[in-house]
């Protein structure tokens, strides 16, 4: 009767079982039970991986050969010793070096922005109360199904009014605003930010401004941690827009120095998959820099309680 009469004897008790549990599966004190994968999970794993690496590799590859073997059947599927001279041709005649700059420059640009300003719209569409609230959350949603392709002649028309063409600006202001950040942000802070707890704070005195610093940005962090990488690595990747708005000439980003890559009569093929190597490469870093945050942010933000 000892221990388990004792209030919280029980609950002790059980979890002493449950950490010895874990223990005989895992060979190791305190260690958490996974059940093991099958042969059949390890299988279709490597084939997604395999699937999802090939095309970098083969970039790799393609940079590392001459244009003339890359069109010799079979191509190749090994490297080649050509990848430093490529590599140098890209960085030297394509700008890369600029280019890359430049795009770090409206990625994080473009990142800070998405999500600075899809947490604040989207705290105020989930806790705060004012007028026309779901009209306007109806609308934001609604721009979603918007092709961007048929607002890109008034905004060019804008943007030339302003004098913003070539420049960075014209890039990075057009996408500070996101309608699918502002929607996620609002659904993780509906389960992340509980109502009782925005009452507590103000019935304590604490004003928007500190409920929002204190309160709103640490629940919404694994969010924003998602968001953030999502909007830098569309932002890096983007093409459409900033091949209209600047020029291989003046402000380059790395979609945009690519193409100045594949002209020419007979393009050097092995040239411009060196330059996508290079500009792929950044985004290969952030991922192995903040991958484990990243997927512990989605993993949080998924898992309520």
């Amino acid at each position: 009767m000892g221990d388990a009469a004792a209030p919280g004897g029980g609950v002790r008790a059980g979890a002493a079982r449950s950490r010895e549990g874990r223990a005989a599966v895992t060979g190791r004190p305190g260690a958490e039970a996974y059940e093991r994968a099958g042969w059949g999970t390890y299988l279709l794993l490597a084939l997604f991986t395999t699937v999802s690496v090939f095309p970098l590799l083969w970039t790799a590859v393609a940079a590392s050969r001459t244009s003339g073997r890359l069109a010799q059947s079979p191509p190749p599927f090994w490297f080649g010793r050509n990848l430093p001279r490529n590599v140098s041709v890209a960085w030297g005649e394509g700008g890369m070096g600029e280019a890359l700059a430049n795009t770090a420059v409206v990625a994080g640009s473009v990142a800070l922005g998405t999500v600075a300003f899809s947490t604040l719209a989207g705290f105020a569409f989930a806790r705060l109360r004012f007028r026309f609230r779901a009209p306007l959350l109806l609308l934001v949603g609604a721009t979603m199904l918007v092709p961007p392709q048929l607002g890109v002649v008034p905004l060019y028309l804008l943007i030339a009014r302003l004098g913003w063409t070539d420049q960075l600006q014209a890039v990075v202001l057009p996408s500070l605003v996101s309608a699918f950040g502002v929607f996620y942000m609002r659904q993780h802070l509906l389960g992340a930010l509980p109502p009782e707890l925005l009452e507590a704070a103000r019935m304590d005195g604490a004003g928007t401004l500190r409920v929002v610093w204190h309160l709103v940005l640490p629940a919404a962090r694994p969010a924003m941690a998602v968001l953030g990488m999502l909007s830098f690595v569309a932002a890096w990747n983007d093409f459409f827009w900033p091949v209209l708005a600047l020029t291989q000439t003046g402000n380059p980003t790395v979609q945009v120095a690519l193409t100045g890559l594949g002209r020419g009569y007979v393009p050097d093929t092995s040239v411009v998959m060196a330059g996508a190597l290079l500009g792929t490469l950044p985004l290969l870093v952030v991922l192995a820099l903040f991958g484990r945050q990243i997927v512990g942010g989605v993993m949080r933000g998924a898992v309520k309680g």
